[in-house]
């Protein structure tokens, strides 16, 4: 067991002699200090448990070293010695934050028994305080393994990590099909400098065996990294043993983490925040597959309009345009009808494959329903969008679908779209006004068309 420290204060030797060769009798460590400024200066240094000191003393008296002690990080109890004329100040020093007192002349055993007393309460409080954060700690660490919503756990997680260290400033992101930063937390920091950070530490995140940190001689500060950076953790974010993103800390400007960055604790919390990201990954695949269209591989309608709110929260946070297309196939009906449904599911099919050559990795296709699809272009103006929805019907008019079954058929589509926020910032009006343009352009059929602004 970790021995107590006393630290016993007067004026007179003759006091400071005879209360260390009591209290140093019952194991305690004892210190001395002469005068009430020599015991403030040593209550600065910290690793006080208890200070016991007469209450008139020249100069700084045991009232100004009870106000000292309140001011350290880790106050210590105050026991004031006064003699009999003096209970009054000792009474006063009571409502002031003493712990108790004891007159002169004292009993010895009086004495033991008050600061064995005083040295137990103590040692439970602090067993009991650390207890507390231990149950907090586990709680919290529960709570976020169970935790499944993306947009939950990660600006969560962060927040837990930097609380765990006292304080910072931290990014959460997932990559893309681009390996490109997707933030999805900043605390402390703007975005681009978060994303800096994010796309700086890239090559550090081959590895999934935890939390690990990186002191300023082991990485070289980056273009548009935030300042006065000494030390950055790094928790890869896994599935699978795959690398899916990061959550990233760093220290305030002027402020450092504890020397233990690596304590118990930290890593406890680690582990269950990647517990929580590998349940919510896995969530997120299974919820991706009710969002898919069973014929085609595609996303369904279900998911357009959660895709379209990512994109507007993310067009609108970067100042980015995007466009939605409506395709509709023109005379489907006929291949249902000559051929059967098995050729025009096959047709539909095959369709999708066309469609997908058609667009970016990063833009997403979907099944509206029926012979309608749906394509959502990421970062593409009005005339983007023309020039890929041109694409997309030339090269459908092109191929020749169910060369497999020896049947050979040509078709062709219709087109409408819309940009955000060109013709519209409200994601209902961006639907329906490229399914208004589409509709037109049914008239004519094989054609693009692009939706006309409010007011035109």
């Amino acid at each position: 067991m970790i021995q107590a420290t006393i630290l016993v204060v007067d004026d007179e030797q003759f006091f400071l002699q005879l209360y260390s060769e009591l209290l140093e009798s019952e194991e305690y460590q004892v210190e001395t200090a002469s005068s009430g400024e020599a015991a403030i200066e040593r209550l600065k240094m910290g690793g006080i448990d208890v200070v016991m000191t007469d209450m008139i003393m020249p100069g700084a008296d045991g009232l100004e070293v009870l106000r000292a002690s309140r001011t350290v990080e880790t106050p210590p109890d105050v026991i004031m010695v006064t003699g009999h004329a003096t209970t009054d100040n000792a009474i006063q020093a009571l409502k002031s934050g003493a712990r108790d007192y004891i007159t002169k002349p004292f009993n010895p055993d009086e004495l033991r028994h008050l600061i064995h007393t005083c040295v137990e309460q103590r040692r439970l409080l602090n067993e009991n305080s650390v207890l507390k954060s231990q149950i907090q700690l586990f709680q919290k660490g529960q709570n976020l393994a169970a935790l499944i919503d993306l947009d939950r756990h990660l600006p969560q997680s962060t927040n837990s990590i930097l609380q765990e260290l006292g304080g910072g400033r931290g990014v959460a992101f997932l990559f893309d099909s681009h390996t490109v930063p997707e933030l999805r937390a900043c605390i402390g920091l703007s975005d681009d400098q978060g994303l800096a950070l994010a796309q700086s530490m890239r090559s550090r995140l081959d590895r999934c065996d935890g939390l690990f940190f990186l002191q300023e001689d082991e990485f070289n500060v980056s273009q548009g990294w935030p300042g006065g950076i000494k030390t950055i953790g790094i928790l890869p974010l896994c599935c699978q043993n795959d690398t899916k993103g990061a959550i990233i800390v760093c220290n305030q400007p002027g402020e450092t983490f504890p020397a233990d960055v690596r304590n118990e604790n930290l890593l406890f919390l680690a582990e269950q925040i990647s517990l929580g990201f590998e349940n919510a990954f896995r969530f997120l695949g299974a919820r991706e597959l009710m969002y898919s269209d069973d014929l085609t591989g595609l996303f369904n309608h279900r998911y357009l309009h959660m895709a379209i709110e990512k994109e507007i929260s993310r067009a609108s946070r970067y100042g980015l345009k995007f466009s939605v297309i409506f395709i509709d196939l023109d005379h489907f009906k006929q291949i249902n009808d000559t051929y059967g449904h098995l050729a025009g599911s096959k047709t539909l099919s095959e369709v999708a494959k066309v469609l997908r050559q058609s667009v970016r990795e990063v833009d997403t296709l979907f099944r509206y329903g029926g012979d309608e699809f749906t394509a959502l272009l990421v970062e593409t103006d009005t005339e983007g969008a023309r020039i890929v929805a041109e694409r997309m019907r030339e090269s459908v008019a092109e191929t020749t679908f169910l060369q497999e079954e020896g049947i050979n058929v040509r078709i062709t589509m219709t087109i409408g779209f819309a940009t955000y926020p060109d013709h519209t910032d409200n994601k209902f009006d961006l639907i329906d006004m490229a399914d208004q343009a589409m509709f037109v352009g049914k008239k004519d059929r094989n054609s693009v068309r692009v939706a006309e602004k409010k007011g035109d």
